[in-house]
């Protein structure tokens, strides 16, 4: 027997080794091992939003990026206190004043806008309207409550880079995989991304106005899905990332819908574990496998975390929270095509973009 076990472990250890070359395989297994991790994490402990942390660790999961040094690890948990404060800022002392408010965000949106379109940090612009818009929402409700979830944020945000760091150095990259350089900032003053967050400005404005005016807190997913699909303010690419949006809803969902009714016929937490980390798996496998396909698997993973975690609560409805969340999108996408059309018809002719 100890023969025999001793073959067994040196096979296992020659196929870890031949893992560890594979670069796919290293990504699968690490993006597997990372959501499974921050999965049992939230729901071991269940503090307030800790369903964010295996929904933020699947989206930076996801990337084909190598680990974060220390100072990019760093410098993300900066961002998101900065985008929080500045939420927080809007939530509880421009909202008061309804003009000045929208005037300042309209041009808090314009300049976050701008400064992607220069090439500056995703998260701190995902942080920024996340918090501006969600925190204001909350804030028109309750001004403690805008408080209390920004500083949970917060707390889950940092969470999540110190998840992204355990599963890369549970699961390291191989010595030589290559990986994509950033193409930088762009310092200076740039009139295409100016004229770009100009047009994402106009057409995302009116609809937080709207969503602002009339205190509509309940359905503020869609202002949300609009303000992320005109990150780039082409028709082409706004109608894009909808579709894509709504067929990884509609996949996620039939996922959830799987996963769900298996944690109803075993309500147990090792078999939740279990099965956290088999879907992952399947998941990363999709995300990493270069097919065309494989663009939708990582939202449609983010989707299934968040129907499954809504439809977790007593009395939730899983069937309604799904429908509600196609109708939201697709309202959303709606909006912005119809919005884009009509700028792109109106807009002064001569521009590079147009020629």
């Amino acid at each position: 027997m100890s023969i025999e076990a001793a073959a067994k472990a040196s096979s296992l250890k020659a196929w870890l080794r031949a893992l560890g070359q594979d670069q796919t395989s290293v990504r699968i297994i690490r993006f597997a091992v990372g959501v499974t991790i921050s999965a049992a994490l939230a729901y071991g402990i269940n503090w307030p939003l800790s369903f964010l942390l295996p929904v933020l660790t699947t989206f930076m999961l996801s990337l084909p990026l190598p680990m974060p040094s220390l100072a990019t690890g760093l410098r993300n948990m900066w961002h998101t206190l900065i985008a929080f404060g500045l939420g927080l800022g809007f939530a509880l002392f421009f909202l008061q004043f309804p003009i000045i408010y929208m005037m300042m965000l309209g041009l808090v949106m314009y300049h976050l806008y701008y400064y992607l379109n220069r090439g500056g940090s995703l998260w701190l612009t995902l942080m920024s309207f996340i918090a501006i818009l969600l925190l204001s929402m909350l804030g028109n409700s309750h001004e403690g409550l805008a408080a209390g979830v920004s500083l949970n944020f917060i707390w889950t945000s940092w969470l999540t880079v110190i998840m992204v760091w355990v599963s890369y150095l549970l699961v390291p990259d191989p010595q030589t995989a290559p990986f994509p350089q950033a193409p930088g900032f762009q310092p200076g003053y740039s009139q295409p991304a100016a004229e770009a967050a100009l047009k994402s400005t106009i057409v995302i404005l009116p609809l937080a106005s709207l969503f602002f005016i009339f205190d509509l807190t309940s359905y503020m997913l869609v202002m949300i899905f609009a303000t992320l699909f005109i990150l780039k303010p082409d028709l082409t690419a706004g109608k894009e990332a909808g579709t894509n949006s709504l067929i990884s809803t509609l996949l996620g969902g039939a996922f959830a819908w799987v996963f769900y009714w298996l944690i109803v016929a075993v309500p147990e937490y090792h078999f939740y574990v279990a099965l956290v980390f088999l879907t992952a798996l399947y998941f990363g496998m999709n995300i990493f496998s270069g097919k065309p396909a494989a663009k939708y698997y990582g939202s449609a993973m983010i989707a299934l975390l968040i129907l499954v975690n809504g439809s977790m609560g007593e009395g939730a409805d899983f069937t309604e929270k799904f429908i509600m969340r196609i109708i939201l999108i697709t309202l959303a996408v709606t909006y912005i095509v119809a919005a884009l059309k009509v700028l792109d018809r109106f807009w002064p002719v001569g521009r590079p973009d147009n020629e």
